[in-house]
């Protein structure tokens, strides 16, 4: 009985640990999700940029929903961020490759990150099964065990 009671509290625990970490990867597949959602805009960008001739009509975001009108000068060359605060000057090809990378790059991480959190979910739904089913164990027999009558004083 002893060690079905430390099974129990392993299993709470090894749930705690399984739970963190299952919290932990969502919060990176919703950062790796972020970012792709900024990537895939920025791509869009791209690809509706090299459209555009020279002299066309730009709304350019600068923060807080609001925008600045401006005419396109190139869009031969573009200022790429390539990481650390660092940004570059690259043609449209350079800069379109570079951010159909990263996109692939960051869906691959995406996709290990989901198995991995789809396996850390299944132990945890395997872990609450034995839990609980060595609860009701417990339980059973705690509830079998005859109760013990105390002696009466006059």
């Amino acid at each position: 009985m002893a060690s079905e009671e430390e099974t129990l509290r392993r299993l709470a625990v090894e749930l705690r640990i399984l739970e963190g970490t299952a919290d932990a990867l969502q919060s990176r597949i919703n950062l790796v999700t972020a970012a792709l959602t900024e990537l895939r805009v920025a791509d869009a960008t791209l690809e509706g940029l090299e459209k555009e001739g020279e002299g066309a009509s730009l709304f350019v975001p600068i923060g807080g929903g609001s925008y600045v009108k401006t005419k396109l000068e190139s869009a031969e060359k573009v200022i790429i961020g390539i990481g650390a605060g660092v940004a570059t000057e690259r043609t449209m090809k350079e800069a379109k490759e570079n951010v159909g990378s990263r996109v692939a790059e960051l869906e691959k991480t995406r996709a290990t990150l989901l198995q991995q959190l789809n396996q850390v979910l299944e132990r945890i739904e395997d872990g609450r099964s034995k839990f609980q089913g060595l609860t009701t164990k417990i339980r059973g027999r705690e509830r079998a065990k005859p109760v013990r009558k105390t002696s009466r004083r006059p």
